[in-house]
């Protein structure tokens, strides 16, 4: 199979740009032929914000340079990832036009939310599921700037009323079942909605001595819930989390008594890393789609305290693979942490639970099956052909 692959990167690295890279190497690893279509936001820095304001919309480049990859490459698919800003939705557009089948994975929620976390405040917020997205641009979700969200909120509705999410995919790849009812509730066709996790490759088979202490890994922003992770540490004296990864709130991290940043590392050091560890922290306080780092500490033998909301909600289960607490809540994150390092036997115990949660849902293995069932679905069905 020759399989088209378009992905708009992120300008801090990030979970999904990691999975990408990933399936590009399973899918050619299984004897398929993969071109990546790949934008890169660190381009916005020399495009004008009205230039970049209407590729949101529709991008005239990626009609141009796919219609040429295309017809160069003749894929019997397209795979889209992320497609904000640069790619934008005419790559649905021209793939309709050539007759080739659009699978899009919906690693976020911005089909539903201009600002793609449903987040307001520091708040969970689906004010704009199922409804027209501008309560978002009054409030200013994206990056705090009215008219961005304006520019997003547009590029929303105006594809809503095209019928681009609804014609012209053929199928979503979404990543559990409560990222599925969000995405019904919001208006996508529940035919076209296919559950299929992320996964990581294996790290080997881990051992369980010499472990110790906490780790965080991720994006370093507001909505990961590093503030509250703070605040959980401040009531700790002498305890320490160590803090892996990039982004915004770097400062906050460095500045924090209880967090020690270190910076980031490429995945084969990281996952050295996280061997080391005790447990992984993920206290998200946004309504995380998946939490990919928590299928890689399972990979590690290595259990998750994490928010009870979300991805992260399905892919814990409290007291057999990690511990769950309420979003947002700094003492119940501060008693989790105190139990993990009271309780090491238990955590050792969680921990090979973990790695069994890995096995049996999150090898790549099982992810190239469900995979390439979802395309055998939507070669079935051009998107000339689909209806809503």
């Amino acid at each position: 199979m020759k399989i088209l692959v378009a992905h708009n990167a992120y300008h801090y690295r990030g979970g999904e740009d990691t999975l990408v890279d990933a399936e590009l190497t399973m899918l050619a690893g299984q004897g398929h032929q993969v071109y990546l279509y790949r934008r890169d936001n660190a381009e916005l820095a020399h495009i004008h914000p009205a230039r970049a304001a209407i590729d949101t919309i529709w991008s005239l480049r990626t009609v141009d340079e796919l219609r040429t990859v295309a017809r160069r490459f003749m894929p019997d698919i397209i795979h889209a990832h992320n497609t904000f800003p640069l790619i934008s939705p005419s790559l649905y557009g021209i793939a309709r036009s050539l007759h080739i089948p659009v699978v899009q994975t919906l690693h976020n929620f911005r089909l539903l939310c201009p600002q793609a976390m449903l987040v307001r405040d520091g708040q969970v917020c689906t004010d704009c599921v199922g409804r027209g997205p501008w309560r978002a641009v009054l409030h200013r979700c994206y990056r705090g700037s009215f008219a961005q969200t304006a520019v997003t909120a547009t590029m929303l509705a105006l594809h809503r009323i095209r019928g681009s999410w609804n014609h012209d995919v053929s199928r979503y790849i979404v990543l559990n079942r409560t990222c599925r009812d969000l995405f019904v509730a919001g208006g996508l066709p529940p035919r076209k909605l296919c559950i299929k996790p992320n996964f990581v490759e294996s790290s080997g088979t881990p051992q369980w001595v010499c472990r110790a202490g906490g780790v965080f890994i991720g994006r370093l922003s507001h909505e990961k819930g590093l503030a509250v992770l703070a605040r959980a540490l401040h009531s700790l004296p002498g305890k320490t989390i160590d803090v892996y990864g990039t982004g915004p709130l770097q400062s906050l991290v460095e500045r924090s008594p209880g967090l020690r940043y270190c910076g980031f590392l490429a995945s084969t050091a990281l996952r050295q890393r996280m061997q080391q560890a005790s447990y992984l922290v993920m206290p998200s306080t946004g309504m995380e789609s998946f939490g990919l780092a928590a299928i890689e500490a399972f990979a590690c033998g290595v259990p998750v305290i994490a928010s009870q909301q979300g991805g992260l909600g399905e892919l814990v289960t409290h007291k057999k693979n990690g511990l769950l607490v309420t979003p947002g809540d700094p003492t119940a994150l501060a008693r989790a942490i105190a139990y993990a390092d009271a309780h090491p036997h238990e955590m050792r115990r969680m921990g090979i639970d973990a790695y069994q949660t890995w096995l049996a849902h999150y090898t790549p293995e099982r992810n190239y099956e469900l995979l390439m069932h979802i395309y055998d679905e939507a070669l079935s069905t051009l998107p000339s052909t689909t209806s809503a």
